[in-house]
């Protein structure tokens, strides 16, 4: 409350005046920049707007349904798919620098390889071990070089015997790998005895191959398997081999397979019970249990129909999602997932939707929220411009008291200012 003499009433008018003018324009920029607000990302509106806006990074806006979501599943990254040939290795063939043992054995004594005199039950005769040269020959006495390289035993023994029939007494030749130099294994990283191995001729798969190797030193749920063959790579959890056998395929001489240890990972923004970076704890998690493990979404601040999800697909994956790739460049497509969880059926489709590894999940906030921040605001801006009328004022009506003004008063009551709660 204060006292106002009306022999300052003309300059306090005046003034009240200009407050006014300076109020509306304040407000009429408050109106034009209420962009400008705090907030924690884009509203629901910019996300899909934004999708069609062609000044900005092009992405596609993919809303999650169950056929996304098989989609996405028949696409989840899988040994079994990575690589064409799942087939068991075929028969070994000799490479450079194998080490043979050939040996040769002859119908009767007194042959090319066995003379009468001191004849050795078996009639044959063992050559001496050698290795496949650089031109991929061995050397057998009286039958020449031989090509080995890329050849099975089988085909390197009837070769010597052609070669020999002539010669020697109805010849027959054993050939068999002394040492094997080619067709390894290699087996590295976090295992307990890393190495180079023999291929099996049988045949095994990549459980069996780290298994020779002593296993995986970290049993943990962070552990990634990288199988590389013939120059191209492909990676996945230690767990999509134990529960997806599918992914355990067959090894092949000259694989690498490297073990590693890190932690997938999920990064949480916007109206999210808590934001930051989230460590998955299992092989694999849905996006209701990140959802769930960031602490849910703010019940006084999210949109449960705006949960959105980043990730970078494969042209073909954005084909078969719908996405018109042609206005898109380079071998990854933005892709924005767009999840209702206002809809009872949402919890469903964010059951059976799979988070990756580096995804991000972002919460838009509810236009209510937005509303409240600008009406705050302009609650902010009226104070702020009423305070120093209230100042002037209270000083015209001190002035007049302090002259002992005789004139007629009018008593004025003024508002308390509005705050707000930080």
């Amino acid at each position: 409350m204060f006292v106002e003499s009306k022999l300052g009433s003309t300059a306090l008018i005046s003034t009240a005046r200009g407050w006014v003018k300076i109020t509306v324009g304040l407000m009429a920029l408050a109106g034009a920049g209420c962009e400008s607000l705090p907030s924690s990302g884009p509203a629901q509106r910019d996300v899909r707007a934004a999708s069609q806006d062609a000044t900005a990074l092009p992405y596609a806006l993919v809303p999650v349904t169950h056929e996304v979501s098989r989609t996405l599943a028949r696409h989840s990254p899988k040994l079994s798919s990575a690589f064409a040939n799942k087939a068991p290795p075929s028969a070994f063939r000799f490479g450079v620098g194998d080490i043979v043992s050939v040996t040769i054995f002859e119908a009767a004594a007194g042959g090319l390889f066995t003379a009468d005199s001191g004849i050795r039950a078996g009639n044959f005769v063992t050559v001496p071990n050698q290795a496949v040269d650089d031109k991929g020959n061995i050397n057998v006495p009286y039958a020449g070089a031989i090509p080995a390289r890329g050849r099975t035993t089988t085909e390197v023994q009837n070769d010597i015997a052609e070669r020999l029939k002539a010669r020697a007494l109805e010849p027959q030749v054993v050939v068999s790998l002394a040492q094997q130099n080619t067709s390894l294994i290699s087996v590295l990283g976090d295992v307990r005895t890393a190495g180079r191995f023999p291929a099996s001729p049988a045949g095994e798969r990549i459980l069996d191959a780290i298994a020779r190797a002593g296993g995986p030193g970290n049993q943990g749920y962070d552990m990634w398997v990288s199988l590389e063959r013939k120059g191209h790579r492909a990676t996945v959890p230690f767990g999509a081999l134990m529960y997806e056998p599918t992914n355990n395929i067959y090894v092949l001489p000259n694989d690498v397979i490297y073990l590693y240890s890190q932690p997938q990972t999920f990064v949480a923004f916007g109206a999210a019970g808590n934001q930051g970076q989230y460590k998955f704890d299992a092989w694999r998690i849905s996006l209701a249990e990140a959802v769930g493990k960031q602490g849910g979404l703010a019940d006084t601040q999210a949109d449960p129909s705006a949960v959105f999800l980043y990730r970078g697909e494969t042209r073909e994956v954005a084909r078969q999602l719908g996405v018109d790739i042609k206005r898109f460049e380079g071998p990854i497509i933005p892709i924005i997932y767009a999840a209702n969880l206002r809809d009872p059926s949402g919890y469903f489709l964010a059951q059976n939707f799979e988070i990756r590894n580096k995804d991000v999940i972002y919460t838009s906030n509810a236009d209510s929220v937005e509303a409240t921040k600008f009406l705050n605001y302009l609650r902010t801006i009226m104070a702020t411009v009423n305070d120093p009328i209230i100042y002037a004022t209270n000083g015209y009506a001190l002035r007049a008291a302090a002259r002992g003004a005789s004139t007629a008063t009018t008593i004025i009551n003024t508002p308390t200012p509005i705050t707000t709660a930080p």
